[in-house]
């Protein structure tokens, strides 16, 4: 079984998903139909791209009347974007010290470390 984590980047592996998901956020909630216009593939072929991003979490189906729109479940984006800010500012961390280190290095002149031997 894999978390929602990796169904998640499981799913916008995909191109066309990513671009599903991009046209939802902007656009807000579409139908099918609408979604697949765009691309030179059939409706089943976007639906079942709807469908992986459905079983992550990332979209959700309603119904209103006869229309079932598509829509965009921006709480999953969160958790995507609370596990990259966490290695984003361990990273950051290490670089400043790393960037702390080597200018302590270059403010200790060459000539005295020499005169220490």
């Amino acid at each position: 079984m894999t978390d929602q984590l990796s169904r998640v980047f499981q799913a916008l592996a995909d191109p066309t998903r990513r671009d599903l998901v991009a046209r939802l956020a902007s656009a807000g909630d579409a139908s099918v139909g609408e979604l697949a216009a765009p691309y030179d593939v059939t409706v089943q072929a976007v639906s079942k791209h709807l469908k992986v991003l459905e079983e992550a979490g990332l979209v959700s189906r309603s119904r209103d009347a006869q229309r079932r729109p598509v829509h965009l479940e921006p709480e999953v984006l969160d958790l995507m974007t609370r596990w990259i800010e966490r290695y984003r500012r361990e990273a950051e961390e290490r670089y400043r010290r790393l960037d702390a280190v080597l200018a302590q290095d270059l403010d200790t002149p060459a000539d005295a470390e020499g005169a220490a031997s």
